[in-house]
């Protein structure tokens, strides 16, 4: 039995309920690794945005965007958690206050590379975590796990951080993302086990009316927690 203070002690306690604690950072993704074009790559912030108009930034622009230094585990929704990855990004909540988004959005959608998608409530991409990483453990993201850009949701399971992030979409109503669409749960949040579709119930609904509501009397936007 492990000592309560040993190093393997503490990582037992920061796994969910059904995943495993795996060495390294296994690669996990849908599809090929794109080709990554310079002069062709731009991160866009469009649909209800405050502005009624679409946001871009060119890759050399992001070097201009506030960094910060997050470091979280990370939790695939089919059992592995890699624990204590240093991730060096752009804030979400930046995106936020750059490009505002209309009164009544609860919702993004996170768009990458071959139009992956993955849903997120406004209020988890403004959580405090929540970053568009460059970096991961000091070094430039490869090319297998997201180079040049990244969403990283921490708190939720690895599904919803997509990698070579290209786009934000701001919703007004929730819209199924692409494992979304295939089975997958629509929130996601590894400490309620929340997998696969099949487990949605009332109470999750409740938690979505709850976001609706919230945004609906301005308390969801920039500064979200």
């Amino acid at each position: 039995m492990d000592d309560a203070s040993s190093p393997r002690a503490g990582v037992r306690g920061r796994i969910p309920p059904g995943q495993r604690h795996v060495a390294g950072w296994p690669v996990s993704h849908y599809g090929p690794v794109p080709r990554f074009r310079p002069e062709r790559w731009n991160l866009r912030v469009f649909g209800a945005t405050a502005s009624g108009g679409t946001r871009e930034w060119k890759f050399d622009d992001l070097a201009a965007l506030p960094r910060v230094t997050v470091v979280a585990d990370l939790r695939c929704a089919s059992g592995p958690t890699s624990t204590d990855h240093e991730w060096y990004g752009i804030p979400a909540a930046t995106v936020l206050d750059l490009a505002p988004p209309a009164p009544g959005v609860t919702h993004v959608m996170a768009w990458a590379e071959y139009g992956y998608s993955a849903n997120l409530r406004l209020s988890d991409f403004a959580a405090e975590g929540t970053l568009m990483a460059t970096h991961h453990n000091g070094e430039p993201l490869t090319a297998e796990h997201g180079f040049p850009l990244r969403l990283v949701v921490p708190h939720l399971y690895g599904y919803k951080s997509p990698k070579w992030l290209r786009g934000i979409e701001y919703m007004t109503a929730d819209r199924r993302g692409f494992w979304e669409e295939r089975g997958y749960h629509n929130l996601a949040d590894p400490w309620k086990q929340q997998r696969y579709s099949y487990q949605e119930d009332e109470a999750d609904e409740a938690d979505e009316a709850d976001t609706a509501d919230a945004a609906d009397e301005g308390q969801l936007g920039p500064s979200a927690p």
